[in-house]
């Protein structure tokens, strides 16, 4: 439910956003950053006080029934600035419940006498299997471009903290000092960590390939279903089922997992990461070149790299971080890896996306002529005429269109996003010196055993 909750519009408000909506790129570039902004504060905020005032479950239910509340506000939004103000109310709510689910989880686990090491791993496989679940009933129930995506979040939501009041207590542990400064206990003191050059290096690595983790979150969905605009594509079953397609990434990373031990003991921690930033690259490339038709084969093939590149990053990252670092500073810098990528990168990846899609990959046609001869038919194609009409569009005795329609050049947006990995993992090849050492040895004999 942790998971079913976020996934239930997380992928496709793209298509609520464009289809529905027809709201300009640039705005929803800003949607996906709140995720990043919310990720630098909220996780940490919310920390402190199921560490010193709250039971943890509590806090988790009030979060998940006010980002309910959230959810079912939002289909009332009509203004793309107040949309984005409201998702990131939303975020502030949610993010923090991800640390929390696991802070839960540990707790309960530990108070049970059971390892956690070996008992949460089969339990968290079931938040993918949630996310994914959420992915195909919002798309087989005809919801992908619909407001009733954020219904769907919120009754989900709703029930998930009502839920969470039956949870066992997890009461405050206050592992907080009074005597610690207000930076020891917002976590800060690890940024210290950047007077080393490796791993300062490596947070800025981290920051970069961040920006790219996203983006087919973000795109992804919307990117196959505008594919419909093209006649030729009008019965394809990936315009139709997009999102369903799309799971495989998820289905993916569960299996990958599996192969994480095997790569870290033959290759290394270095070079796992630059398998990942390669697999990124290999998962654009692909998306520029696939389409439902002959090529298809090129997006589920890129699906399937999508859990080689999201799992060997963030796991052999996080392996990083735990072998290279003091155990007095160790969670305050795994918060700063994971605010360097999914804050910091995020913020950066979405913002800088959304602008230069809306501004170098976005044509707007104004005439029926040109549009028919970008999408290879004629200006009486009952499809296209068809495709406009549903978009609100009238052609006008002229030709012209009543209103100008945006087209994005996906092939060239998704092979910039290709050259963007590709430079950054040349680069950290190179200039990323680092060899295998005994606490990673041990670390990764502990995965493996």
């Amino acid at each position: 439910m942790q998971f079913f909750v976020w996934a239930a519009w997380l992928i496709t408000i793209a298509n609520y956003w464009f289809g529905t909506k027809q709201w300009d790129g640039a705005n929803f570039g800003i949607i996906f950053s709140t995720m990043g902004i919310a990720s630098l504060f909220m996780p940490t905020i919310t920390g402190i006080i199921a560490d010193k005032y709250v039971n943890a479950e509590k806090l988790y239910a009030v979060l998940h029934l006010l980002y309910a509340a959230t959810m079912f506000y939002l289909p009332q939004v009509d203004d793309p600035h107040a949309f984005f103000w409201v998702i990131l109310v939303a975020m502030c709510f949610y993010m923090p419940t991800i640390a929390l689910s696991n802070s839960i989880s540990y707790t309960t686990l530990k108070n049970s006498d059971l390892d956690v090491v070996k008992s949460f791993p089969p339990i968290r496989v079931w938040g993918t299997v949630g996310f994914i679940v959420a992915m195909w009933i919002t798309n087989l129930t005809g919801n992908k471009a619909s407001a009733n995506q954020f219904y769907i979040a919120g009754i989900s939501a709703l029930f998930l903290g009502l839920y969470s009041f039956t949870l066992p207590a997890c009461k405050p542990l206050n592992l907080i000092g009074e005597k610690k400064t207000f930076v020891q206990k917002l976590g800060l003191e690890s940024f210290k960590l950047f007077a080393d050059y490796k791993m300062a290096l490596f947070f800025v690595f981290s920051m970069f390939l961040g920006a790219a983790l996203q983006l087919t979150n973000a795109y992804g969905d919307v990117f196959l279903d505008e594919f419909k605009l093209f006649p030729v594509f009008a019965d394809s079953f990936v315009i139709r089922y997009s999102t369903i397609i799309l799971s495989i990434s998820q289905i993916s990373e569960t299996l990958f997992i599996l192969a994480i031990p095997f790569f870290l003991k033959r290759f290394g921690i270095k070079w796992v990461i630059a398998i990942a930033m390669f697999a990124w690259v290999l998962r654009f490339a692909l998306f520029a070149f696939g389409d439902p038709s002959t090529n298809l084969w090129m997006i589920i093939i890129s699906c399937i790299v999508y859990g080689m590149a999201f799992d060997f990053f963030n796991i052999s990252g996080s392996l990083f971080v735990e072998t290279s670092t003091a155990p007095k500073i160790r969670s305050s810098a795994q918060g700063l890896f994971m605010m360097m990528t999914n804050g910091f990168g995020a913020i950066l990846g979405s913002l800088i996306s959304g602008w230069a899609i809306n501004e170098y990959f976005t044509t707007y046609y104004t005439n029926i002529g040109p549009l028919a001869k970008h999408v290879n038919s004629d200006v009486n194609n009952g499809h296209l005429l068809t495709f406009l009409k549903n978009k609100g569009i009238s052609v006008l005795q002229n030709g012209d269109l009543s209103r100008a329609l945006d087209v994005k050049d996906w092939h060239n947006i998704w092979l910039s996003f290709t050259i963007y990995v590709l430079v950054i993992a040349i680069v950290f090849v190179i200039i990323f010196k680092h060899k295998h050492t005994k606490a990673e040895e041990k670390a990764i004999d502990a995965i493996i055993h």
